[in-house]
């Protein structure tokens, strides 16, 4: 049960720092967007570029967090029986919850994705808007990011119920622990 404990610190440390690096792209499109608008009204100009930069920005930004969120439980949920639930229970639908849900989820992302991806490497794609960034493939490729940082957590939410389901809740790291009452 160590083990199990280890690798969930690990792939919620992988997912921390990644949720830290990733927030900081928030900061690069509130900046990015703010000196189009003060460019287009002020100035009467603009860079095709710079309007891709923060959409891409934003892409990058949401897949590269998606991890992280999962982890903070910050993705919607409905929690009619979940708030009220002990830890248990908890565990009981986080498990039934990335098998049934997550894992297909995921499986379909992969599936249309991966294509898309190889697709848009193959072309070395670029923005479609004249004047737009070159290196629209690696943005793109944020999807798989995405399918990963999503599966790593996923294993580490089983790994957390199967800790807490077999009574060894002392081993899951204290941030990852449910708390009563939501």
């Amino acid at each position: 049960m160590l083990v199990v404990s280890l690798l969930v610190r690990l792939i919620c440390r992988i997912n921390l720092i990644l949720g830290n690096i990733f927030s900081w792209f928030s900061l690069g499109i509130v900046l990015t967007c703010f000196t189009v608008v003060v460019l287009r009204y002020f100035f009467s100009t603009g860079y095709v570029w710079m309007q891709d930069l923060y959409v891409w920005l934003n892409g990058m930004m949401f897949m590269g967090i998606a991890g992280f969120t999962l982890m903070q439980n910050g993705h919607v949920r409905v929690d009619i029986f979940y708030r009220p639930a002990n830890a248990r229970r908890k565990a009981i639908i986080d498990m039934i919850g990335c098998i049934v849900f997550v894992t297909p989820f995921l499986y379909i992302v992969t599936t249309y994705g991966l294509p898309y991806v190889q697709r848009s490497w193959r072309f070395m794609e670029g923005s479609s808007n004249f004047g737009g960034m070159p290196g629209l493939y690696v943005v793109k490729s944020f999807i798989l990011v995405f399918v990963g940082v999503v599966a790593l957590q996923a294993i580490a939410m089983v790994l957390r119920s199967v800790l807490i389901l077999s009574g060894r809740e002392d081993l899951v790291p204290e941030h990852y622990r449910y708390k009563e009452g939501g």
